[in-house]
């Protein structure tokens, strides 16, 4: 006994020193590297400890401020900037700070109501309030400090900062809402007021087996996918768009791009914006310019690929990243010359297009002359190096020298099939393709309208037109084995060779901090990693809308982020890329983006590629990995809206390490994260990455916030634009300002944040969502190991799939009724002696059945058509004769075998004592006399056949007068036979007779 005693204090005593270690640790501003620990101490048992904690960032606060107005000093506004917050400020009395919360609720915001004292006095309070937790926690038998588990105890989240402002919290996270960016260069012209997208243009769209199925295949021409690298041989990244050209993407690409149609194109003409009250052009007068025109079918000749533009979104604040560029190819439009026109037929056709817009009042926001044409197919585009570079773009110009052999004069760009336009329309405006048309493009990826040229082709067009589809190219790619032409004219070009650094991607350069990626540029890749990847798990926050071309499910209704979007464009200029909103662009927006759905929703772990013999994980496995996590309730605070470095407008949430949230980012580091500075991932699984975006070693803890580290890549934000340009300074601030004015409602609403969720999905709000792309969300997952489910095309696929119960009592707790196992045991099929022997039967013996069943069914068809086209009455329908007949026959009784005819003998008694002329029916004698009873069947036998064939005759004579001469006919006939049988009749009716006494007796 005493041992025992004395080993259960060593116990509490170790306890209570892993606590004491744990409880400083987090009440410290520190970033020191610690030893993180799978179980955390009850939330609730800190909040205190964080009261005193915030004292001692008073002065940290005052900095705080200080960056805002040095942020501010250049500001035009006429709203001044507070530099203390007024809930934060000292009463008149100097002796405590009291918020203003605590006025409006309570002691509910009472959690920083230190006073303003000594800091050895504050420094000696937290001590007593740690040793008090400490203490607490030692006498909780039940719930012992390393048997706790986080999933099941935090019901919220960021409280510590629950009375500070938007613009509070952006000073603390070391952000700028105050300014944004504005245009370097504009049209020139004051009167537009909003840049736009839209264009006339050929389209060299192809559809292939590697594409969208839904991209149109308008080119017969040019082979695009032969110029792209969708095999990452050379390529190591693109922004999330991918290749604009080869077809398109596909849902499940390994890569995760966006899955969109084939967007490949040349502009002509830039028409900009559509909205005629911003300076624009709208669609009705672009139609009726274009309909005022007579132009012949343009043949296009392909120049060469080449590389070219900067992005350098600068990712992590690495300045040795590789540089990323765009991939182009340039084409130019054949200047023909018809009736020995010194003028050619393309430059004609501007000069007209350009009056044509004239005259219907096109806006200022058009161009004021054409575009060079161009195909552009990727952005952002990072290299492995320099060398996979030239590689690449000798490659692909080597096919544009076989182009360039094919069609020496160029070639007419055009189809044999048929189309839709717009792609939404279905066949209502399917037309055939043919060659040579113009098309209007509402933006990238979506034609609105095909304008024909005013002829067909000649002979000659049609030759080189049809090449490439009917198979005549081979001999060209055996032949053409240079390049005859000078392509090295943009990055890493011979021309500038001598100023072209060799460069190559540095793997172990990689950065935690690189998780914080831009979009719109491609990706640094960690070690053993050959593909980038967009795929993620994240929470989804998009909601469904009536405005939208493309819907998905509404996966929250708490949040509704139509009030931080300017889609009037009061404020904002222009997008620097195809994309408008990303929560939701709307059919006809003036600025030509591509129109998303909403796609609004917080990333948290950027897995990778999903092909695994290029490092990554598969999506089965990745799914495998998201059923083990016991993940809590995912809580989820606004905190402020700003412009980040690269220009996208982002909406940041609270990044509260010791949330569900941050526990869920650190168990996804340790499980699958990539092996970095000797770390390593463990999952019981043994499923790992290699191209995930975090480290095994990162913790919640080293993410952005004021209290972590700043060094890892726990960052909640969601992106509401990319590369956003502001009309100027003081519309971006106020922009801004009014944005962080809904981010305050919602602060004030949700003080100790909200799990999303909505009736129909995660109806108990926090569930994580495995996103193939930022489009596409493909499964979810409960809380608390609580189910999880496809969730894809909005569309929801039950049952769930859980490893096991995860609340006590089994099957019979509701709460496990989302579960795999319980949902197949309530809705198990009983098994029964029909499904039984029908499965015994086999594929043969069931396609027998089903043969017999049919040849039954055709043959009983076939017996009631007969039956019917001999007794169905004139005028009669098949119906009304099944009717009848089924009417007409009683079911139960037996049909009687003689024909009953005539009347006499039926009226009389059938025992009558006058015999004469009367004739009785014989009934066989009992049962034992076989030959008596033999004798009398015979008996009877005669005298019914003599019966039937007599009565007739009887009856004809009787009503001889009355009964027509068909009658008469068929008693002549019949004459004959009733004699013969008379003589028999009078024999059996005196036998008869004479057992009269006898049958009476019997009957």
């Amino acid at each position: 006994m005493p041992s025992s005693s004395a080993n259960r204090r060593a116990v509490a005593s170790s306890r209570a020193a892993h606590a004491v270690g744990l409880v400083a640790l987090l009440s410290s501003s520190s970033t020191s590297s610690i030893v993180a620990v799978a179980k955390l101490a009850d939330r609730g048992r800190l909040q205190t400890a964080r009261k005193q904690r915030n004292t001692s960032s008073d002065s940290e606060r005052r900095k705080a401020s200080s960056i805002v107005t040095t942020n501010n000093k250049d500001n035009k506004l006429s709203n001044p900037i507070v530099v203390e917050p007024t809930e934060h400020r000292v009463h008149s009395n100097g002796d405590t700070r009291q918020l203003d919360s605590v006025k409006e609720n309570g002691n509910k915001g009472s959690i920083r109501g230190a006073k303003e004292g000594d800091i050895s006095s504050t420094s000696q309070r937290q001590q007593q309030q740690i040793q008090s937790n400490v203490t607490m926690l030692s006498k909780s038998p039940d719930h012992p400090f390393h048997e706790r588990q986080l999933s099941s105890q935090l019901t919220g989240c960021c409280t510590t900062y629950a009375a500070y402002s938007a613009t509070d919290m952006c000073s603390l996270y070391g952000e700028d809402c105050e300014s944004g960016d504005t245009p370097s260069h504009d049209s020139g012209d004051e009167s537009c007021e909003q840049v736009g997208l839209s264009f006339i243009g050929i389209s060299f769209s192809v559809n292939t087996v590697l594409g969208n199925p839904y991209s149109y295949q308008v080119c017969d021409q040019f082979p695009m996918e032969n110029i792209i690298d969708r095999s990452y041989e050379y390529v190591m990244s693109m922004d999330e768009d991918g290749w604009l050209v080869g077809g398109g993407y596909k849902s499940f690409d390994y890569s995760g791009k966006m899955p969109y149609i084939d967007s490949s194109h040349t502009e002509l003409l830039r028409i900009g914006s559509i909205d005629p009250e911003l300076g624009g052009t709208s669609i009705e007068q672009v139609y009726d310019a274009m309909n005022s025109l007579s132009f012949p079918p343009f043949s296009v000749f392909p120049e060469y690929v080449k590389g070219g533009g900067k992005h350098h979104s600068n990712d992590g604040g690495q300045d040795k990243s590789v540089p990323s560029g765009d991939v182009t190819l340039i084409v130019s439009v054949v200047d023909t010359y018809e009736d020995g026109e010194s003028y050619s037929s393309y430059d004609e056709f501007l000069d007209d297009l350009f009056s044509a817009m004239d005259a219907v009042g096109g806006g200022p926001c058009m161009d004021d002359h054409d575009t060079n044409p161009h195909v552009s197919m990727a952005r952002g585009v990072k290299f492995k190096s320099s060398y996979h570079q030239q590689k690449y773009f000798y490659k692909a110009n080597l096919e544009v020298a076989v182009w360039q052999a094919m069609y020496p004069k160029g070639v007419v760009i055009g189809s044999n099939g048929y189309a839709s336009f717009p792609p939404d329309s279905g066949s209502k405006n399917n037309m055939y393709i043919g060659y040579g048309n113009l098309y209007f493009f509402f933006d990238r990826a979506n034609i609105t309208k095909a304008f024909t040229p005013n002829r067909g082709l000649t002979s000659a067009e049609k030759y080189y037109a049809t090449m490439y589809s009917s198979g005549k190219s081979e001999q060209y790619y055996k032949t053409t084995t240079t390049i005859g032409f000078n392509y090295n004219k943009g990055s890493g070009s011979k021309d500038n060779k001598n100023n072209q650094e060799y460069y190559e991607h540095n793997p172990y350069g990689w950065s935690a901090t690189m998780a914080k990626h831009d979009m719109t540029d491609g990706w640094d890749l960690p070690p053993s990693c050959d593909q980038e990847g967009e795929t993620f798990f994240g929470i989804p926050l998009s909601q469904k809308s009536d405005s939208k071309l493309l819907t998905t499910n509404s996966f929250q209704d708490q949040f509704d982020f139509e009030y931080l979007v300017d889609r009037n464009f009061t404020y904002v200029r222009k997008f620097g890329t195809n994309h408008g909103w990303l929560v939701g662009e709307q059919i006809g927006n003036g600025a030509g983006s591509i129109v998303d759905k909403d796609t609004a929703h917080i990333p948290i772990f950027y897995t990778g590629t999903t092909n695994p013999a290029m490092g990554g994980m598969s999506l089965e496995n990745l799914i495998k990995i998201g059923k083990k996590i016991n993940f809590g309730t995912l809580y989820i605070k606004p905190a402020f809206v700003f412009q980040d470095d690269d220009g996208s407008i982002k909406l940041q949430f609270e990044a509260d390490a010791n949330s569900a949230l941050g526990y869920l980012y650190s168990a996804l580091c340790q499980m699958i994260g990539i092996p970095w500075n000797y770390d390593a991932p463990y999952n019981e699984l043994g499923l790992y990455t290699n191209c995930a975006m975090h480290a095994a070693g990162d913790r919640a803890k080293y993410g952005c916030g004021p209290e972590n580290g700043n060094s890892g890549g726990f960052c909640p934000q969601m992106t509401l634009a990319y590369r956003v340009k502001f009309q100027s300074q003081d519309h971006a601030a106020e922009y801004i300002s009014r944005c962080n004015t809904y981010v305050d409602y919602w602060r004030n609403m949700y003080p100790s944040g909200i799990a999303v969720g909505t009736s129909k999905f995660c109806q108990d709000g926090g569930c994580l969502a495995l996103f193939l792309n930022r489009y596409d969300v493909f499964y979810v997952f409960k809380p608390e190991l609580g189910g999880s489910w496809v969730e894809f095309m909005s569309g929801t696929f039950a049952p769930t799939i859980s490893p096991a119960p995860t609340y006590d009592g089994g099957c019979d707790n509701p709460h496990n009724s989302h579960l795999d196992s319980c949902y197949r045991r309530k809705h198990a099929r009983r098994a029964s002696y029909a499904i039984v022997a029908w499965d015994s039967l086999g594929l043969i013996g069931q396609l027998s059945v089903v043969l017999v069943a049919f040849m039954t069914l055709t043959l009983s068809i076939s017996i009631f058509l007969a039956r019917a086209h001999q007794r169905r009455r004139d005028g009669e329908s098949y119906l009304g004769f099944l009717i009848r007949d089924l009417q007409g026959r009683k079911p139960g009784k037996r049909k009687k075998l003689r024909k009953r005819v005539g009347r006499g003998a039926l009226d009389e008694e059938l025992l009558s004592d006058d015999d004469s002329g009367v004739e009785f029916r014989v009934v066989p004698p009992r049962p034992g006399r076989s030959q008596q009873h033999s004798t009398a069947s015979s008996r009877a036998r005669s005298i019914s056949r003599a019966r039937s064939k007599s009565r007739p005759r009887r009856v004809a004579e009787k009503g001889d007068d009355d009964e027509p001469d068909a009658k008469s006919t068929a008693k002549s006939m019949k004459s004959g036979r009733s004699s013969r049988s008379r003589s028999r009749s009078k024999r059996a009716v005196s036998e008869l007779s004479k057992a009269k006494d006898s049958r009476r007796q019997l009957v």
